[in-house]
């Protein structure tokens, strides 16, 4: 029998792909179990543990989508909900939580700490040119006839 690494669904061992996922692995008990993916019947007793937090929507997708393509097992759960400001609330949690297996927690730690590295430079660089394009705005006066 194989398995589709995405749904879980059982198939016969001729069939190349899974009917409700389309461009998904086919794979045997055995790889399933390698990956850590629950078999049809069996419990889910993964554990998953928080690898890192994102302040925005945006940045726990990207994080998700990191960990997905280098197939660990992960979620995102929000922390919060409600008002923003954290004068008003006490709220001090992060808004998203990374959650990963238990067993993927090291290596996953790692690429997202690349990955932040890598977006808090680009964040220093667009806060640069946000800059220099605010100090070329004030240089140049205003067209004629506009004050």
């Amino acid at each position: 029998m194989k398995y589709c690494t995405q749904c879980g669904s059982e198939y016969q061992d001729g069939v190349k792909q899974c009917a409700d996922c389309p461009g998904s692995e086919l794979v045997d008990a055995e790889t399933m179990r390698q990956r850590h993916i629950p078999l049809p019947g069996e419990g889910d007793t993964r554990k998953f543990v928080r690898a890192t937090t994102a302040d925005d929507p945006f940045t726990a997708e990207d994080y998700a989508r990191l960990l997905q393509v280098q197939h660990i097992p992960v979620f995102v759960r929000p922390r919060r909900a409600g008002t923003v400001d954290v004068l008003t609330t006490g709220t001090l949690e992060p808004w998203w939580e990374i959650m990963v297996g238990e067993e993927y927690l090291e290596r996953a730690t790692q690429l997202l700490a690349r990955e932040k590295a890598e977006l808090d430079a680009t964040a220093d660089d667009a806060a640069r040119a946000a800059e220099e394009e605010e100090r070329e705005t004030e240089d140049t006066p205003p067209p004629a006839g506009t004050l």
